[in-house]
């Protein structure tokens, strides 16, 4: 189930990244930014789940600072 979660993200986060490439349209930073950091936070959970609790802290730290990106960048463009 996680991993079917983070392949979602993943491609959210891709298919909004060629549409942002390719159309020089900004506006969707912030749902990269939020899908990217959910991507993160599965990833984490995921490592957890396998006791690798070095990895799953990392992914967790990584998480935090990428919606914390998510909710400045969210603040400037809207």
């Amino acid at each position: 189930m996680l991993k079917i979660l983070m392949a979602i993200f993943g491609g959210i986060v891709f298919s909004l990244s060629v549409y942002s490439l390719i159309t020089g349209d900004n506006q969707v930073m912030p749902y990269i930014m939020f899908f990217f950091g959910a991507m993160a936070l599965v990833a984490g959970i995921s490592e957890l789940k396998e006791k690798r609790k070095t990895t799953a802290v990392i992914s967790f730290l990584v998480s935090a600072i990428i919606l914390f990106v998510f909710i400045d960048t969210f603040n400037v463009f809207h």
